[in-house]
């Protein structure tokens, strides 16, 4: 089910951050680098300070959601992640680049972070797998019966079982999915964000792409044509057990592009799967994320932003 979606425009530009900040920078760009508005905050600048956390907000939001399933998680999440970078920036001593040191915050923090409803339930592969083949095969809803366009609510379903199955993966292996698969980032910046060697996390990723896309193979529709679970026949399902809600969309509200428009596949050591399966979740949108436009400010003032420069300097 393939949406349309705004294409680039110069507001979109600025919710997705201005860049990938996982891809190389384009020696043409005439953005300042993170480093050098890092170095520029901690003089005090907060306009610097600003511009850093709003750069890097939207891809710590999209990796947030991809490991915690809930949009209100993920936001809470987001802005947790913020106020400790704000909070811990005079650490940062430029030893290694400002998104290894920002993306450890945000690894760690949704690494500790309290374990979501279906977390709590322990969910593995045979139990979703088993939840599927019990969840009714319905026909849609009246189109005049929900708030939204069905393809809309069809592809809300799509999305948010494909999120649930990352849910089966522990937490190391799940971070590892959405950087290397949804993000394309290299096993050297995956090890450095995940504290861990490139051959580790090479190793992380393959393992969950083995578990994850078998499980596929077995029981989607988008993978083997001969499964006989299809969106369209559970979304009316899930809207019944609360999981799509027509009035408050968590996977399909705000989205900004595609993921494989924003993140170019790179991993190219590790093509040995059927890449069927990855496009499929590279499909999925980058999300706008929550608007801290107006907290911002308040947020830096009251973080101890300041204090943090008077006793650094």
């Amino acid at each position: 089910m393939i949406m349309n979606i705004p294409r680039n425009s110069h507001s979109n530009e600025v919710q997705l951050g201005g860049r990938n900040p996982f891809a190389e920078v384009d020696p043409q760009d005439s953005a300042p680098a993170d480093e050098e508005l890092a170095s520029s905050a901690l003089t005090g600048n907060k306009d610097s300070l600003e511009t850093l956390v709003r750069r890097h907000q939207p891809w710590v939001f999209n990796i947030a959601l991809r490991m915690l399933w809930r949009r209100d998680r993920a936001e809470d999440a987001t802005q947790e992640i913020l106020i400790k970078v704000v909070t811990k920036l005079s650490t940062f001593r430029g030893q290694s680049k400002f998104r290894t040191w920002l993306y450890r915050i945000a690894f760690n923090h949704l690494l500790n972070v309290r374990k979501s409803e279906i977390e709590d339930h322990s969910v593995t592969f045979t139990d979703m797998g088993r939840a599927l083949d019990e969840t009714p095969d319905w026909d849609l809803p009246d189109p005049k019966s929900v708030p939204v366009e069905l393809p809309l609510l069809v592809e809300e379903a799509r999305v948010g079982c494909m999120t649930a199955m990352l849910m089966c993966l522990d937490r190391r292996q799940r971070m590892a999915f959405i950087l290397g698969e949804y993000f394309g980032v290299t096993s050297e910046v995956g090890g450095e964000v995940m504290e861990v060697s490139p051959e580790n996390f090479r190793q992380l990723l393959s393992r969950a792409r083995r578990d994850l896309y078998q499980f596929m193979h077995e029981k989607c529709g988008l993978v083997n044509a001969a499964n006989p679970c299809r969106c369209a026949k559970k979304t009316r399902s899930y809207m019944e057990a609360g999981y799509v809600d027509p009035a408050r969309l968590e996977f399909t509200k705000g989205r900004l592009a595609t993921i494989n428009q924003i993140a170019p596949h790179r991993l190219d050591e590790l093509q040995k799967l059927d890449r069927k399966h990855a496009e499929l979740f590279r499909d999925h949108g980058f999300l706008a994320p929550p608007d801290l436009a107006a907290k911002l400010r308040e947020l830096i003032r009251e973080s101890g932003f300041d204090a943090e420069i008077a006793s650094a300097s």
